[in-house]
C-alpha cells in the first residue's frame, strides 16, 4: 500500500482548495488524518494544535534550514531559515527594538501620527478600499521606520513586497518562482546597502551590520520587512473583515474598546495571515499517526491548528469574548515565533480603534463583496468599505 492510500483525505486534497476556501477540509483532516500525506503538496499537513506545537518546538527534529525553504529561495539564508546557533547569531542583532516596552515607548506615537494622517486622506470620500489604502502604507511606513530604511518610498516597498510574497508562494505551491521576486531583492538590497553605507545611528540596519556581514543584513531585514508588512496588512484587513461582518460582535467592541485585544485574537484565530510554515524531517520520526521520513516537507497548518475543536469550543464562531484566544499559532511558535509580534498587535489595535472612531457608521460595501484567499498569506484581494462622510 503507498503512502498515498493510507491517507485518502489527504489524496483528495488540492491546493486549490486550500487556497480557496480550506476550513472544511482541514476539519476533516483534523478529525481522521491529523497528520495527512498531500500528493499534491508532496508533503505532510498537520492540521491538529497539539501535533502542530510539537513540529514547531522541535527544531532538532523539524528544522527549517532546508534548501528547499521557500523564502531562502528568493532572499537567501536568514533568521527565518536557520536553526541552532545560526538562528541565533541571524536573530540577536534585531530582537532589542520589538520587546513589549521597547515597541510602546518606541513605536505607539509614530504609528499614532501615520494612522491619523492616513485617515485624514481618506475620511471626505466615504468610501475606500483599505487594504491598500490604509493597511499596506501602514505597515510599511511602520517597518521602514523600525529598521531605519532609507530613501524606499511606500509604493516601492509595496511593489518589492508583492513580487517577494508572490515567488514564496509560487515556489510553496510547487510552481518556478518567475524573475520579479529576484530583481525585487536586488532592489531591496540595495537600498539596504545604501542605508548602512550613509551609517544614521538610529537605523537597525546599520546597527546590525556590526554584527553581521552585509548579505546577512539584507536577508535578514527582507524577512522582517515583509513578514512586518505581510503580518500587519493581513491582521488589519482581516480583523475589519470579522469585525464589520458581525455587526453583533462590532457593537460590543464599539461599546468598550478594551475588547479589541480580543478581537484581534479571535480573528487571528479564525484566518491567520500565514496561514501555513514549512518544517523538515531531519531524522526518521513518528508524529501522531503518520511514520515521517527522513527529508520529509512536514508542513504545520496554522490555519487548522487554530481551529482544533479540542482547545476552541465552536471554532468556527468569530467571538471577541472568547476566554482563550490567545491560544491561537497565528504567529508560530518556538524558535521562530514572529519576532515583530507586539509591534503587530500595536499597530493593529491603533488602527482598529481610530477607524471605528472616526469613520462614523464603517461598514462593509454591500456590492463588492470580499473573502480571505491564499495558499500560504490569506487575506482579501481587496475590502472595499463605506462610511457617512462629512457633507
Amino acid at each position: 500500500m503507498s503512502v498515498a492510500d493510507s491517507f485518502p483525505l489527504g489524496a483528495a486534497t488540492t491546493l486549490d482548495e486550500l487556497a480557496r476556501d480550506p476550513h472544511a477540509r482541514l476539519a476533516q483532516l483534523r478529525a481522521h488524518e491529523p497528520v495527512s500525506w498531500l500528493p499534491e503538496l508532496g508533503g505532510w499537513l498537520v492540521t491538529r494544535r497539539d501535533l502542530a506545537l510539537h513540529v514547531m518546538r522541535d527544531a532538532a527534529t523539524f528544522t527549517v534550514d532546508d534548501p528547499r525553504f521557500s523564502t531562502a529561495r528568493v532572499v537567501g539564508p536568514s533568521m527565518l531559515s536557520l536553526d541552532g546557533e545560526q538562528h541565533t547569531r541571524h536573530r540577536e542583532p534585531f530582537n532589542a527594538p520589538f520587546r513589549p516596552r521597547q515597541v510602546r515607548d518606541g513605536f505607539a506615537s509614530f504609528i499614532e501620527q501615520e494612522t491619523g494622517r492616513l485617515i485624514t486622506a481618506l475620511e471626505p470620500a466615504g468610501a475606500a478600499e483599505l487594504r491598500r489604502a490604509f493597511a499596506g502604507p501602514l505597515a510599511v511606513a511602520v517597518v521602514t521606520e523600525a529598521l531605519g530604511l532609507a530613501g524606499a518610498g511606500t509604493d516601492t516597498v509595496l511593489s518589492w513586497y508583492d513580487s517577494i510574497v508572490r515567488s514564496v508562494s509560487d515556489i510553496t505551491a510547487g510552481h518556478e518562482a518567475g524573475p520579479d521576486g529576484a530583481a525585487a531583492y536586488a532592489e531591496l538590497r540595495a537600498a539596504v546597502e545604501n542605508t548602512v553605507a550613509d551609517g544614521g545611528s538610529s537605523s537597525l540596519l546599520v546597527s546590525a551590520a556590526g554584527r553581521l556581514a552585509l548579505p546577512e543584513v539584507a536577508s535578514n531585514a527582507a524577512v522582517l520587512m515583509f513578514g512586518g508588512i505581510e503580518t500587519t496588512e493581513a491582521m488589519i484587513t482581516n480583523a475589519l473583515l470579522h469585525l464589520l461582518g458581525h455587526p453583533d460582535q462590532l457593537a460590543l467592541v464599539r461599546a468598550d474598546f478594551e475588547l479589541l485585544d480580543g478581537a484581534i485574537d479571535e480573528s487571528l484565530r479564525l484566518e491567520p495571515g500565514a496561514a501555513v510554515v514549512d518544517r523538515y524531517a531531519v531524522c526518521d520520526t513518528a508524529l501522531g499517526p503518520a511514520t515521517i521520513r527522513r527529508g520529509d516537507l512536514v508542513t504545520v497548518s496554522l490555519a487548522g491548528a487554530n481551529r482544533d475543536p479540542a482547545v476552541f469550543p465552536d471554532p468556527d464562531r468569530f467571538d471577541v469574548r472568547r476566554g482563550n484566544a490567545r491560544l491561537q499559532l497565528a504567529f508560530a511558535h518556538g524558535p521562530h515565533h514572529c519576532i515583530a509580534a507586539h509591534l503587530a498587535r500595536l499597530e493593529t489595535r491603533i488602527a482598529l480603534q481610530h477607524l471605528l472612531e472616526r469613520l462614523p457608521a464603517l461598514r462593509l460595501d454591500p456590492d463588492r463583496p470580499t473573502a480571505p484567499h491564499g495558499l500560504v498569506f490569506r487575506k482579501p484581494s481587496a475590502l472595499h468599505v463605506q462610511w457617512d462622510s462629512p457633507c
